[in-house]
């Protein structure tokens, strides 16, 4: 089973969907207990950084998650829970969770896309990654596929934790982590086919990772 993390943040429904339509069981919890019982916990959200804190620190989601990744669960950000993993963001001048080295900064005003015409904030729409290191969660999946982005901010974690970047009006970070703490800026749950096989990778990597700790 999956865990969705539930702070009142937005976009839990949408990615139980995506899991559903894959056949993944998963449920939208906010119990500490449910997320330890869980094979794999999804970070998700939408919003603004300082609310999105302010929630999980109400309910103390923030603890749980640091929890989760003392623990060694598998862990995966998504948008706004991408960026607040991170040490810092520049919206609304948040200290965020500081699991990740890193900072969330805004997009530069009067930015231009590659063909000279604006690049209006927020960036949303359709865009390919550009892998600059191997992750598992892109298995499987074209090079030249495309995921959707809606955001304003964009995430600066430690170089050696890229993983993927994306160029809208500048070249940023869209996928970054290391093995069992990933986090993407695009929704793989609104990303169609690519998006789905990433959720399945993570899954499958999830499953992987149980047996491997009960091995021990």
């Amino acid at each position: 089973m999956l865990a969705i993390l539930d702070y009142k943040a937005g976009n839990q429904t949408s990615v139980r969907r995506a899991l559903e339509h894959l056949d993944i069981p998963c449920v939208i919890t906010a119990d500490p207990a449910t997320l330890e019982r869980a094979e794999g916990i999804i970070f998700p959200g939408v919003g603004a950084a300082g609310q999105a804190m302010g929630a999980l620190a109400e309910a103390g989601m923030d603890e749980a998650l640091r929890q989760v990744v003392r623990r060694g669960q598998p862990l995966l950000g998504i948008c706004l829970g991408c960026q607040i993993l991170l040490q810092s963001s520049e919206e609304n001048d948040t200290t965020t969770l500081g699991i990740v080295q890193g900072v969330s900064r805004r997009f530069e005003d009067n930015m231009l896309q590659e063909d000279g015409t604006p690049a209006p904030i927020p960036h949303m729409g359709w865009n390919s990654i550009e892998a600059v290191a191997p992750c598992v969660l892109l298995e499987g999946i074209e090079p030249a596929a495309a995921y959707y982005f809606v955001h304003s901010y964009y995430v600066d974690p430690d170089p050696s934790l890229v993983l993927a970047t994306t160029t809208y009006g500048r070249t940023f970070c869209s996928l970054y982590g290391r093995e069992g703490l990933w986090a993407a800026q695009f929704h793989p749950e609104k990303s169609g086919r690519p998006g789905l096989k990433l959720l399945r990778n993570f899954y499958d990597y999830c499953l992987n990772s149980r047996e491997a700790r009960h091995a021990q």
